[in-house]
């Protein structure tokens, strides 16, 4: 059996991957207790459901510290289990509480709203460090949906590299492990004809490629996540998400992205994310 777990700050977008997962052939289960989760799990098993997907979040705080050692427990039985947490900017969450006059679950009344999303960050912060992060600040609904049928798509039981492009200007991705930094290379925002492109396009391509310190700057990156990559294979990790950043992340971003998945798609498992393009 599959287990998916869901988890992520309240406003994240829970909901939307969760009836993803639902449309795609999971039996869902909405806010359960982290203690429930061996029990539930034998029983679903028992009943036939080969893929399962469970949101456990700060609503059922009592029992969140839990959720390491039962995710542990069950990966013992080899199980195939994966863990997606949604992560967003609090200026962000403050405006969707607004929006939708929402009662945030850890209110008593007492505390602010950003204290409770603080409060809940600092809640969550064991099981966002185990799991695999998407940053939903700047997603809109559809391409979260799209961003979650690429991740059930994955193949088991490997490492998945996941190339990010970004712009400075909108903030560093949430869920980054490496970033690299390319605004120092020419901008082909300021030729004319290249404005309106992306970094996907041929013309854009062509004037990166034609330029020797795009190049260098390539074959480091490339070859800084070459060398640690089996660092992160022996640690277990299932997932490690390299950030490229430039100014409005349109156009030399998407470039290094585009490039760095085509050379390590050979002999890795590649998903590819364009924050700015929303793609």
């Amino acid at each position: 059996m599959q287990l998916i777990v869901i988890s992520g700050l309240s406003g994240s977008g829970k909901s939307i991957a969760l009836t993803v997962l639902e449309d795609n052939g999971y039996y869902c289960v909405d806010n359960l207790p982290a203690n429930l989760l061996p029990e539930v799990t034998v029983y679903l098993k028992q009943s036939g459901h080969e893929r399962v997907a469970v949101s456990i979040d700060a609503r059922s705080f009592e029992t969140l510290h839990l959720l390491p050692q039962r995710l542990a427990d069950l990966r013992q039985q080899k199980m195939d289990i994966h863990l997606l947490f949604l992560d967003t900017k609090t200026d962000t969450l403050l405006k969707r509480f607004s929006e939708t006059r929402r009662r945030h679950p850890l209110s008593d009344n007492q505390s602010t709203l950003p204290e409770c999303i603080e409060m809940e960050r600092e809640m969550l912060r064991e099981i966002h460090d185990l799991a695999n992060r998407i940053d939903t600040s700047d997603l809109s609904a559809s391409s979260l949906r799209a961003w979650i049928r690429d991740f059930i798509g994955l193949e088991p039981g490997r490492l998945t590299l996941l190339f990010q492009s970004f712009g400075f200007k909108h903030g560093i991705p949430l869920d980054s492990d490496m970033v690299f930094d390319v605004r120092c290379l020419p901008n082909p925002h300021y030729e004319a004809l290249l404005r309106p492109l992306t970094g996907k396009d041929r013309a854009v391509i062509e004037y990166m490629d034609a330029n020797s310190s795009v190049n260098r700057m390539f074959e480091d990156i490339r070859r800084f996540v070459d060398d640690w990559l089996p660092c992160f294979i022996r640690d277990n990790r299932n997932y490690l998400t390299v950030a490229i950043g430039c100014t409005g992340g349109r156009h030399r971003s998407v470039y290094f992205v585009e490039r760095l998945a085509r050379y390590f798609t050979e002999n890795n498992q590649v998903l590819v994310r364009h924050r700015e393009l929303n793609a």
